[in-house]
């Protein structure tokens, strides 16, 4: 099979098992990170245009920048840092509390 005829199947008919659908989660998190920031950058520029075009002054959007900021850096730890659980994890807990 191609590259090609591969990337043109349907998901259904790719692949299955365990490590398939792990490495497809982890290829949608990603992708979904990348839309949260795309959506953060241009949603929070937009604000600031606002603040800009209405004189300044107190700049409000810093607490929706912040607010949105804190849950971006969340998301970006559970997608690209935090790693999932193994056995060797698990075994090495269960073997801790001896």
């Amino acid at each position: 099979m191609t590259p090609e005829e591969r990337t043109e199947r349907p998901l259904e008919e790719t692949g299955s098992g365990s490590a398939y659908e792990e490495a497809r989660k982890r290829v949608q998190a990603r992708r979904d990170f990348g839309a949260n920031l795309i959506a953060y950058v241009v949603v929070n520029a937009s604000f600031i245009a606002v603040w800009a075009m209405t004189g300044g002054g107190y700049f409000w959007p810093a607490w929706i920048i912040g607010a949105w900021g804190v849950g971006l850096v969340l998301h970006a730890w559970e997608v690209f840092v935090r790693r999932p659980i193994t056995e060797a994890d698990i075994e090495r807990e269960m073997h801790r509390n001896r």
